[in-house]
């Protein structure tokens, strides 16, 4: 009888040991990918947000960071707000050109010359700009030039989720989110410049990158997916290389 029980002892141990062993790696799976997601964005703030500014998901979306050359949609929409000639020569090409130039490939130059050819000058452009974000409601946003190489051109990516949006209401901008390489011909010939968003492409309605070391990689955009609309923002990325895969985490995920 002892016996009998003793191997009934054994048996149960060892199944207990057989299910245990096959739950662990299931369970240790189940961890690492929800760590893995977890861990997948490197970025120190980021939103999604739907169509309407709504937002879906958030990581500090309201701590204030630097915005390297997301500055220039702001840039751009002050431009543009001013009706001035858009054919005028400034420097050789014109005025439509340097807004492209700066949008597509985020040419600090090109936006100088656009600010500082504002009416009224650089700083009358620089209050535009600050002007314009106090009447989109961004919180605490400052611009202090139209490049956005200084570290206090500063922004909140629940703020920046305010300027994407009402940047879609520009032509000029939504076309040049949408275009990955132009051209422009001087008298030495061709040039081509590649916009700084790889992947840009039709679904982009709005799209405009950025990077200083005091910012890190940013990113903002707006762009259609299988979920409907969604705008996203990313300030603080590891670097230029992170933030793109960073976009299509946030993008899938929510």
């Amino acid at each position: 009888m002892n016996f009998f029980c003793n191997q009934k002892e054994k048996l149960f141990v060892f199944f207990l040991i057989f299910i245990i062993s096959l739950s662990s790696p299931i369970e240790a799976k189940k961890n690492s990918t929800v760590e893995k997601k977890r861990t997948n964005v490197s970025a120190k703030s980021w939103a999604v947000a739907d169509e309407n500014g709504k937002i879906i998901k958030s990581l500090n979306a309201n701590d204030l960071r630097s915005i390297a050359s997301i500055t220039k949609l702001m840039t751009a929409m002050v431009v543009l707000d001013a009706n001035q000639n858009l054919d005028e020569k400034i420097n050789d090409i014109s005025r439509r050109q340097h807004l492209r130039l700066a949008l597509i490939r985020s040419n600090n130059h090109s936006s100088d010359l656009l600010c500082e050819n504002y009416p009224g000058g650089y700083e009358a452009c620089v209050d535009a700009m600050n002007a314009k974000a106090r009447s989109l409601k961004m919180r605490d946003t400052s611009f202090v030039d139209a490049s956005g190489l200084d570290d206090d051109n500063v922004s909140t990516s629940s703020s920046l989720i305010k300027l994407v949006l009402a940047a879609q209401a520009y032509p000029l901008i939504v076309k040049s989110s949408q275009t990955p390489h132009m051209r422009i011909k001087l008298d030495e010939g061709y040039f081509s410049y590649k916009n700084t968003n790889p992947l840009v492409n039709k679904k982009f309605i709005v799209s405009k990158t950025g990077y200083i070391r005091a910012a890190g990689g940013c990113i903002a955009l707006l762009m259609d997916t299988n979920k409907g609309r969604r705008v996203v923002v990313i300030l603080g990325s590891k670097n230029t290389h992170t933030r793109i895969p960073e976009v299509k985490h946030l993008v899938r995920n929510y």
